[in-house]
């Protein structure tokens, strides 16, 4: 083989290999380097000084960017408050995304960014940060890389989030589905669902599976029954919809692979948890995750992929100097 041959092989692997690191060229790490090099400090500092104060606030932000990222990609669509022209006709106004909560910290990250560095920060890439900073304030340490470089989209309709976004009720296909239509695979489906290790749900999503599964009063058969009958307990029938119920049982206020754990003895909350375990591969992959090391390199691997889910092509969208408003 000649050396003129194997030093292009040599450069095509190394293209590659950057390729497969940041999977969308449009992003890079320390972006805002030269423009706005304390944005890293400043997401940082303001998140995990909310966070402290109070924990929820960790799975808001992970929620928050999981629903932006699944809707027009990774561009803050989320955030966009209905107008005068678009009345309720906003992505916050769809129904999977009415309990979503956390606006406040990317308002304030966002006025502190705008006065250090007027017209930079999208807020795309505030609320990418603060997600991965909230949920590193436990470790004291990035859980995973934030490339940024996204703009901020002009577009945001409930009927897109409606559609887009993963129910709680879906089977495996079509959470299979949903996922590989963002280039996200099976092992992203399983890993990222173990974002439900924090935070907590409400009753309401959980009455048809306790109460009337298949319409004859009955409970999901393959929720374990003494689980089922805890969680009847927190849920009675009548249910009081806005109740709270932890989703990751005894350890919602920890990351950690708990989730995993509980899915594996049938206690996952979600019928979409449930549905993980009914194709033989995801389930060996849920398995796999109860080790807290593979657990938290392939969360790490999966949240970068999903983050950098982006629609907008380049020179698209904008940087807002309003979070909750277009231009």
């Amino acid at each position: 083989m000649r050396p003129s041959f194997l030093f292009l092989l040599l450069a095509l692997v190394i293209v590659n290999a950057v390729i497969v690191c940041n999977g969308n060229k449009l992003l890079k790490m320390k972006y805002y380097q030269k423009a706005c090099d304390s944005v890293d400090d400043i997401v940082r500092d303001i998140t995990w000084r909310k966070v402290a104060e109070d924990p929820s606030f960790a799975a808001k932000l992970l929620r928050l960017h999981y629903h932006d990222c699944f809707v027009r990609g990774c561009d803050g669509s989320i955030l966009l408050d209905s107008t005068d022209v678009n009345k309720k006709d906003n992505e916050k106004a769809a129904l999977p995304n009415r309990s979503l909560s956390g606006y406040e910290l990317i308002d304030a990250i966002k006025a502190k960014l705008e006065e250090e560095c007027p017209g930079v920060v999208s807020c795309a890439d505030i609320l990418a940060l603060a997600a991965r900073d909230a949920i590193s304030f436990q470790f004291r340490r990035p859980m995973w890389n934030v490339f940024t470089g996204r703009k901020d989209g002009r577009v945001s309709l409930s009927s897109e989030a409606t559609t887009d976004m993963p129910s709680p009720f879906s089977n495996f296909t079509t959470l299979l589905s949903q996922f590989q239509s963002h280039g996200l695979d099976m092992m992203d489906l399983v890993t990222l669902s173990g974002a439900h290790t924090i935070g907590t749900t409400r009753c309401a999503l959980l009455s048809r599976r306790l109460y009337n599964f298949t319409g004859r009063g009955d409970t999901d058969p393959s929720l374990d029954p003494e689980y089922a009958e805890s969680l009847r307990n927190i849920c009675p029938n009548p249910l009081i919809p806005a109740t709270p119920v932890e989703m990751d049982p005894e350890s919602s206020g920890s990351f950690d692979s708990h989730y995993f754990k509980i899915l594996n003895e049938h206690k996952g909350v979600f019928l979409s948890d449930a549905a993980l375990l009914t194709n033989q591969q995801s389930a060996q992959m849920a398995k796999d995750l109860e080790n807290p090391k593979v657990f938290f390199a392939r969360f790490a691997q999966s949240m970068k992929k999903m983050s950098e889910i982006i629609t907008l092509a380049e020179g698209e969208g904008e940087v807002r100097q309003n979070c909750r408003v277009v231009n």
